[in-house]
């Protein structure tokens, strides 16, 4: 009898004991993530306050941002939406180094990965963000130029500017996130190709009118020019 009592006890004997040595790594874990997401609400309340000190929300309007968001279907606020991703960022960070008190082999290989990615996404993020900064700048740029050029595909130029632009800095963004980058240099070369053939052709075809034009008006010209050298002569 006694020994099979003590076949029962010695396992939960020693799960007690194993829980007791991990009891302080649990706590570790819990203190650092209620300290953190305590911190990361501290942090948003005072970015909330600071975005509409600045008046982050109508610099976006004026840069395009706010007009991006709502064709994505996203209707909040920017200040909002740029607080919630400080807030939930700064909350997996918390959650990552409370994961790593616990002191498993496993759980600190993935938060090694974790922290070692976490500057190429920011990287890609970043990359994406001037991307749509410089893309519209040049758009507009070329649009304001064929406009007073008397260009008549001048909005046509523009927007293929802007849509290679964005190919280009889209691609730039997934080669940093290292997602297949061998698939996603293949695509960017088969469909920056692509829209570059398409806009020769289109470019091509609409300048046919254009270049007639201005045939024209050189023949114009020059008969004119030849009409009054006759008669001076």
């Amino acid at each position: 009898m006694e020994g099979f009592l003590n076949l029962i006890l010695e396992p939960i004997n020693e799960v007690y004991l194993k829980f007791k040595g991990f009891s302080p790594n649990l706590l570790a874990m819990l203190t650092i993530i209620i300290i953190g997401i305590c911190a990361a609400w501290l942090v948003k309340t005072v970015f909330l306050k600071l975005f509409k000190a600045i008046k982050f929300d109508s610099w976006c309007d004026r840069m395009g941002i706010t007009a991006l968001m709502r064709k994505g279907d996203m209707w909040a606020k920017p200040s909002d939406v740029s607080v919630a991703v400080i807030f939930w960022l700064l909350v997996t960070v918390s959650m990552m180094v409370g994961f790593s008190a616990l002191d498993i082999q496993a759980i600190n290989n993935l938060v090694n990965q974790f922290f070692l990615y976490l500057p190429n996404a920011f990287s890609a993020v970043l990359i994406l963000f001037i991307g749509y900064m410089v893309s519209g700048f040049l758009s507009r740029a070329a649009l304001i130029a064929a406009v007073n050029s008397g260009l008549s595909y001048a909005k046509l130029l523009a927007n293929a500017i802007r849509l290679l632009l964005t190919v280009l800095f889209f691609a730039m963004a997934l080669e940093q996130l290292n997602v297949a980058p061998n698939i996603v240099v293949s695509a960017f070369t088969i469909i920056f190709g692509g829209i570059v053939i398409a806009l020769a052709i289109s470019f091509g075809v609409a300048g046919i009118e254009t270049a007639r034009k201005m045939i024209e008006g050189k023949k114009a010209g020059s008969g004119k020019n030849d009409k009054g050298d006759v008669e001076h002569i």
